[in-house]
């Protein structure tokens, strides 16, 4: 049963346009086969909400009421779908915008005018929109975890950035001498000592126990960065900006510190999490998955089968179908921008993979090769084909099999049976 199917069985009582923002929200209100509407403030604190909720349940007697709100994720939706009589349509920031464009080109903001154009929306485009429908506790706790560790990821690759533009100016050789900062070893040493003058104080024999209590066990490696730290001459001696970048480079260095642990005892979380889910067992069967991706591509299906109607939603709702446009004669495809990012690199980031690990995943992404595709285009039409069986498996409770899968292929005749696997590029790797 499609997402569509259920909203046309329930019968809402009410219908709401909620413009949220940090303290108060605007609420606009239709009440059913009515044309008045009714609007109001609400207070962005718990009991607030409590106290409104159970007004329109006492009001319209526990009947199910629809509520349309620009937020899949935040605050106010998390207070909201604890509520059995609350049904949150989500409106794509995307689709609210371009409403509000048409029919307000002067672009004024009106928070009162936004919540009527959310009602509006939500009565007579309801058929459009997906409502939200709370995964099992298991799967949520999956969701959130994989979601939070994706921007602890990024904070990280922020971080890590600051840094890099900092030593550039001031402190450059160590860009060389270690291929990532956010390595024990090279953020243990700025926050100690943050700059070349002060590495170069440090005996050989102490910065070799530091490298080695640093998870540093490679010598030849430890050798040939004490040969270059007594080697390296300053890039520059202005003490003004090397006092200033060096103390903001031992901060920075303590937030990647505090971060890389973060991130380790998330992952430690999820893999707690994933393996004691029902479902896990499909999606790391998936070749590439592993076990960094299965939970993600876990959280992208979730557990309700009856969300998705077929594995074409799933397809366009992560952005990896390609948007095919007609005007007159003329008809176009082109990349699919308005798509959840951290869905859209789930699968993207699986099919990658999966190119050195499924022999007819790589079959299938040399044929888009030479047929002109780039290699993230190639990549995307692998996720296209990969989304399909695993939408099946998902739909069936059943683990991928790859021998299964390439007996398909020759009972198909499919041209992948026998398509000539070339070595592997490096941009795989």
């Amino acid at each position: 049963m499609s997402g569509v199917s259920v909203e046309q069985e329930l019968q809402f009582a009410a219908f709401v346009g909620i413009d949220w923002a940090d303290q108060k929200h605007v609420w606009c209100l239709q009440v059913a086969d009515s044309g008045t509407r009714e609007s109001g403030e609400l207070e962005h604190a718990p009991e607030a909400v409590e106290v409104w909720v159970a007004q329109l349940s006492q009001r319209f007697a526990q009947r199910p009421i629809a509520v349309a709100i620009e937020q899949s994720r935040g605050a106010l939706v998390f207070m909201l779908t604890k509520y059995e009589c609350l049904h949150l349509f989500p409106v794509p920031s995307t689709m609210a915008g371009n409403m509000r464009n048409a029919l307000y080109p002067s672009g004024a903001k009106d928070d009162p005018r936004d919540a009527d154009l959310l009602l509006d929306l939500l009565l007579q485009h309801r058929d459009k929109l997906r409502r939200l429908s709370p995964d099992t506790e298991a799967t949520r706790r999956v969701q959130n975890l994989v979601e939070e560790r994706r921007k602890l990821i990024d904070e990280k690759t922020e971080q890590i950035n600051r840094l890099t533009s900092h030593l550039k100016i001031y402190f450059p050789q160590i860009l060389d001498w270690f291929d990532r900062l956010d390595r024990e070893a090279a953020y243990a040493l700025l926050e100690r000592w943050p700059t070349l003058q002060e590495w170069q104080k440090v005996s050989a024999a102490r910065l070799r126990m530091f490298f080695r209590k640093h998870h540093c066990r490679d010598q030849q490696v430890i050798e040939r960065r004490i040969v270059g730290i007594r080697k390296a001459i300053p890039a520059i001696r202005d003490r003004a900006v090397i006092e200033a970048k060096s103390e903001v480079v031992k901060v920075i260095a303590q937030l990647i510190r505090v971060l890389v642990q973060g991130i380790a005892e998330l992952d430690r979380k999820i893999e707690e999490a994933a393996e004691a889910h029902p479902d896990f067992f499909i999606f790391d069967s998936l070749p590439g998955a592993g076990p960094a991706l299965a939970p993600r591509l876990l959280a992208a299906f979730g557990s309700l089968r009856g969300r998705y109607g077929s594995a074409q939603e799933i397809q366009a709702y992560s952005g990896i179908a390609p948007v095919i446009e007609r005007s007159g004669k003329k008809k176009w495809v082109h990349f699919r921008w308005a798509a959840p990012k951290f869905l859209r690199q789930s699968f993207h980031e699986w099919a990658g993979r999966s190119i050195t690990q499924s022999s007819w995943a790589r079959a299938y992404y040399d044929q888009q090769r030479q047929r002109g595709k780039a290699h993230h285009a190639a990549v995307r039409a692998l996720a296209f084909k990969w989304i399909r069986i695993a939408f099946r498996c998902w739909k069936n409770g059943v683990a991928y099999d790859e021998s299964r899968y390439l007996a398909t292929l020759v009972r198909r005749v499919s041209p992948l049976r026998v398509f000539k696997v070339a070595p592997a590029p490096a941009e795989t790797l």
